[in-house]
């Protein structure tokens, strides 16, 4: 199993998250969070005097997957957050060993 992280700009969520399902996938995490780096899109930061920096609002997007669907899933996800401009964020996969559902006990891709 592999977990999909991406980083995309909020007026794109919605847009991504929409692709996502029509792809088939049932379950996202969507957060805001903030990116603060030299990549992030000039005209659109912030300075906030909590960070001492400029920031960006984005949304932090989180999908768990099978293996044999993470190459679609990123496409789709490239896809629906691309403006072809600066800050249009990342998106990063990494290994899951063991997935437990809480209500169920459901264990790794049953779990899904």
């Amino acid at each position: 199993m592999k977990e999909i992280k991406a980083y995309i700009r909020c007026k794109k969520a919605e847009e991504v998250v929409h692709a996502l399902e029509d792809a088939g996938v049932s379950g996202v995490t969507l957060i805001d969070v903030m990116a603060v780096g030299p990549n992030i899109d000039p005209k659109n930061y912030k300075y906030s005097i909590d960070c001492v920096e400029k920031y960006q609002e984005v949304a932090k997007l989180e999908v768990i997957c099978r293996d044999e669907d993470v190459d679609r899933l990123v496409n789709v996800i490239r896809e629906a957050a691309y403006t072809g401009m600066q800050g249009d964020g990342i998106i990063s996969v990494s290994d899951i060993d063991r997935v437990v559902k809480i209500r169920t006990g459901e264990v790794n891709e049953a779990a899904l």
